[in-house]
């Protein structure tokens, strides 16, 4: 574990510190090339967008570059470490959405005091940009902050902290019922967690089929449930009408349970209480909530999902985020609906039940992937996904009547 921290720290400080720079994308060799670049030449682009900014597309970067923006207060597992310590996670943002979509990403740090400062701050620099992607913020100041710069900003605004995450797992969750032989409508759901991630993951099930009163949210007092006193608005939402209060009393004949929460937090006894060919998705962060092979030591007959990239079966949100985002810039869309994230559900479904590249193989070290319970998402590194994702979402955008052209 030392010698991965080192080569850690090596990789983001060797050889420039830090991982993404600006480039020149047009010439800059002579003093003609200057006088294009800037004065006097800039000076006829900047009338044109003046007279009409929608020219800001045509003659500058704004199409193709996304605003990565975080506070800080809830960096991956680690929690509130303030804006500054968020930089190399915001930058690992920018660099995937490079590598996987072509898209342009800067990262940007906020100090604020309070959330109406975040939000104004966010908002009055969105012109710049072609979309902002907003990351690792903590509930429940996140929904205020999400909803409210959806509403001033005329650009894509995505918590990929909540959406991300749940476009994924609404793919595999699907991919993962069908092979099992049940349907997401009569589904039991238990899900252990009850910020951002769980949240959104929980609404778009929904929103695939999924009834809200099958539903058992759990926070650290326990069973979320329409007698407690303490809810907030969004766990308000998953309030449900029962007697049951522990994870024990939900778990019993449970189809499907969904971890946001902590490492180590399902028990093997717990997860025996599970109905037949359970589905199991820990995706605690770097540990998650039971181990697969705690797990299947249980249950035989189980699917089993977490964020890990050494199990099968990863919640990644890099198989979703850069190609959302790659769909709403093509097309201009003025937000990211919900008719195009269930359209990148779909995608995401579809690619995984087809057969997969030799160079997929290759890049995930697999001697064969097909669709099964091992295998109920893709893997990062497959190039169908960035063409696939981004013509759904931007059909869905078009279709939606939020694309601009």
């Amino acid at each position: 574990m030392s010698d991965f921290r080192q080569r850690a720290l090596d990789y983001h400080a060797k050889p420039t510190p830090g991982k993404i720079s600006v480039e020149l994308s047009t010439p800059a060799d002579s003093v003609d090339d200057l006088a294009l670049a800037y004065s006097p030449g800039v000076a006829e682009p900047v009338r044109e967008i003046a007279e009409d900014p929608d020219n800001a597309y045509k003659y500058t970067a704004k199409g193709n570059l996304v605003a990565v923006i975080s506070n800080g207060t809830a960096i991956l597992g680690l929690g509130n470490l303030g804006p500054l310590a968020s930089k190399p996670v915001m930058e690992g943002k920018a660099l995937l959405f490079k590598r996987f979509a072509g898209i342009d990403a800067i990262d940007i740090e906020v100090k604020h005091r309070t959330t109406e400062e975040f939000i104004n701050t966010v908002a009055n620099i969105a012109d710049t940009f072609g979309g902002i992607n907003l990351e690792d913020i903590k509930a429940p100041e996140c929904f205020e902050i999400e909803q409210e710069l959806i509403k001033r900003c005329k650009i894509p605004v995505f918590h990929d902290d909540q959406h991300g995450t749940a476009i994924v797992t609404a793919a595999g969750m699907l991919n993962a019922l069908e092979i099992q032989g049940k349907n997401i409508e009569n589904a039991k759901i238990v899900c252990l967690g009850a910020g951002a991630a769980a949240v959104a993951c929980m609404e778009l099930l929904i929103k695939c089929g999924a009834q809200r009163e099958r539903i058992y949210m759990l926070d650290r007092k326990g069973v979320i449930h329409t007698r407690r006193e303490d809810l907030t608005e969004h766990k308000s939402l998953f309030a449900n009408n029962t007697d049951k209060r522990t994870l024990e009393d939900v778990m019993d004949g449970a189809d499907i349970f969904v971890g946001v929460s902590g490492p180590d937090l399902l028990p093997p006894e717990t997860l025996a209480l599970m109905a037949d060919n359970p589905i199991v998705f820990a995706c605690s962060n770097p540990d998650p909530e039971i181990r697969p092979d705690l797990a299947h030591a249980v249950r035989d007959d189980l699917i089993m999902a977490t964020g890990r990239s050494d199990y099968p079966n990863q919640v990644n949100n890099v198989l979703c985020f850069p190609f959302i985002f790659r769909g709403a810039l093509d097309v201009r869309a003025s937000a990211i609906n919900d008719e195009m994230k269930v359209a990148a559900v779909e995608a995401l479904r579809a690619i995984t039940k087809e057969e997969v590249p030799a160079e997929v193989l290759a890049a995930s070290n697999s001697k064969s992937l097909s669709f099964s319970k091992d295998y109920i998402i893709p893997k990062p590194m497959d190039p169908r996904l960035c063409e696939r994702i981004a013509s759904a979402v931007s059909k869905a955008a078009i279709d939606s009547g939020v694309a601009g052209i």
